[in-house]
């Protein structure tokens, strides 16, 4: 997949670190709206590499980034999780990684991850686009007329209204397209990123011939 040694299996394994929870449903979409919070889980430590053995992520079209250190997340996340930690990173910028195959977003700032949390994205029916974006509105009080739903801490990536917004990511559910984060997370990633910020999102693997995203 590209140049990632070194890094964490969650970025290289073609698994679900959610385990066996991805079983999305074309019919049962979540419309997003302010989502209960779950426990948020935090690492107990940052894995930081050496100066001069920075391992690299090569995302489409060949563009790279440098990694500077990762969370240490030890446990399969579940739906509704996350990991925010900007201790001892300093300001720098900002991009994020979503990963359609892995139901997880990362987000990076000075190549050093700060946070990352399970996603929901679109099904067959209004797939997520894939490939690279950059956020081009903010509105922390989003309110969708199309689909007569709140889209709390949105940040918009296309000019028909794909976005990342906070929602309930609960197992079984899906979005019209959007990327669904839940609403703590929705909020620190919010405050974190600003208009131009990058976002990279990739393709799930296909399964039996389709493609879940």
């Amino acid at each position: 997949m590209t140049g990632m040694a070194g890094l964490p299996a969650r970025l290289m394994a073609v698994t679900l670190c959610v385990g066996a929870a991805l079983s999305l449903s074309c019919g049962n979409y979540a419309v997003a709206y302010p989502a209960t919070i779950k426990s948020a889980a935090h690492p107990s430590e940052r894995i930081w590499y050496p100066a001069g053995a920075y391992p690299r992520l090569v995302l489409p079209g060949g563009r790279q980034e440098v990694v500077r250190s990762m969370l240490n997340i030890t446990r399969p996340m579940q739906f509704g999780d996350f990991v925010w930690n900007t201790d001892h990173i300093p300001e720098g910028p900002v991009w994020l990684r979503v990963d359609l195959s892995r139901q997880l977003v990362s987000v990076f700032r000075a190549g050093h991850e700060i946070g990352s949390a399970v996603i929901l994205y679109g099904t067959d029916g209004k797939a997520t686009p894939t490939g690279r974006f950059t956020i081009q509105e903010k509105d922390a009080d989003h309110f969708s007329h199309s689909y007569d739903a709140a889209m709390p801490y949105m940040l918009r990536l296309t000019k028909d209204g794909v976005a990342i917004h906070g929602s309930a990511v609960l197992q079984g559910w899906a979005t019209h397209g959007c990327i669904g984060v839940p609403l703590e997370f929705a909020r620190l990633l919010f405050a974190a990123t600003a208009k131009g910020d990058a976002v990279v999102i990739l393709p799930a693997q296909p399964k039996n011939g389709k493609n879940k995203g």
